[in-house]
């Protein structure tokens, strides 16, 4: 007899704060049994990204930590041959933002305040549903 296992899809989540983190990843963890990483900034995310696989990539436009861009993040992790292929998502609530992160290589995200709309659970659900 084979055995079961489960294969639990990982996210890591990059440059939001801490009420905004809790959030989407109540989120993920309901709609997709999905195991949530954080990352505060670039560095925090390269390090993480080198331990483990992730399934998706999940960039706030702006980091909580310092309030930096967080299409510079996304430029740089498309840019990183290791990274190019894996799916990565802008969070912002700004259509003109999340068509730059597209043309930048990124899928299209969602906002905060579409969180739990029907379009963002579809849009997740290409890389997360079982």
């Amino acid at each position: 007899m084979r055995g079961w296992f489960v294969v639990t899809k990982r996210v890591l989540d990059i440059g939001n704060c801490g009420p905004d983190h809790y959030a989407i990843r109540q989120m993920l963890l309901r709609q997709f049994g999905a195991e949530v990483e954080q990352a505060h900034e670039l560095s925090d995310a390269l390090e993480i990204l080198g331990k483990a696989k992730f399934d998706l990539v999940l960039i706030n436009r702006k980091l909580d930590i310092d309030y930096s861009d967080g299409m510079d993040v996304l430029a740089h992790l498309k840019g990183d041959a290791r990274y190019r292929d894996l799916p990565m998502m802008l969070i912002t609530n700004f259509a003109e933002h999340e068509a730059a992160a597209i043309a930048a290589g990124a899928v299209p995200g969602f906002g905060k305040r579409t969180l739990y709309d029907d379009l963002t659970v579809t849009r997740l659900s290409q890389f997360l549903a079982s």
